[in-house]
């Protein structure tokens, strides 16, 4: 399986001095240990579901929207989502931070699970650095690596 963090920006990218930007990448290197992982910005909502459309292969990638009225999950149940996507043969997942105006009903619909991280607004740059996190930790929990101690 291979996982992307999906990020909607109207920019191409981030400086590289970026201390949020570092941080998510040193995340994801550190999951990429574990399971193909990689980030990729998308200009607009409409980009990414047409990047979708264009990447069923064998099995259509599963969508997971980031979002504050989603459902909240613990880091355990996130890693085992992912292990039960990862077992179950889904080759794409797509984790994906939407857009400043919020995602559209027709997203909303297409996901498989909309996932929050709590009912406060944080900036999408914190929120790439949260995910980033929670990926690298729900990896070396399927692995039981001593990185995540239950607490």
């Amino acid at each position: 399986m291979k996982l992307i963090l999906a990020v909607i920006s109207p920019f191409r990218s981030l400086p590289k001095s970026d201390t949020a930007a570092t941080l998510a990448v040193d995340y994801l290197t550190r999951a990429s240990h574990y399971l193909p992982c990689q980030t990729q910005n998308y200009s607009s909502e409409a980009v990414l579901l047409t990047w979708l459309d264009r990447q069923a292969t064998r099995t259509v990638p599963l969508l997971i929207l980031l979002d504050s009225r989603g459902k909240q999950l613990s880091s355990e149940e996130i890693a085992a989502l992912i292990g039960r996507h990862r077992d179950n043969g889904t080759q794409t997942l797509v984790l994906a931070i939407g857009p400043a105006d919020g995602w559209s009903n027709a997203a909303r619909e297409r996901a498989a699970l909309v996932l929050s991280f709590g009912a406060i607004t944080l900036p999408h740059r914190l929120v790439h650095v949260v995910l980033a996190e929670q990926i690298y930790r729900a990896l070396t929990i399927l692995a039981g690596h001593p990185y995540h101690s239950g607490h």
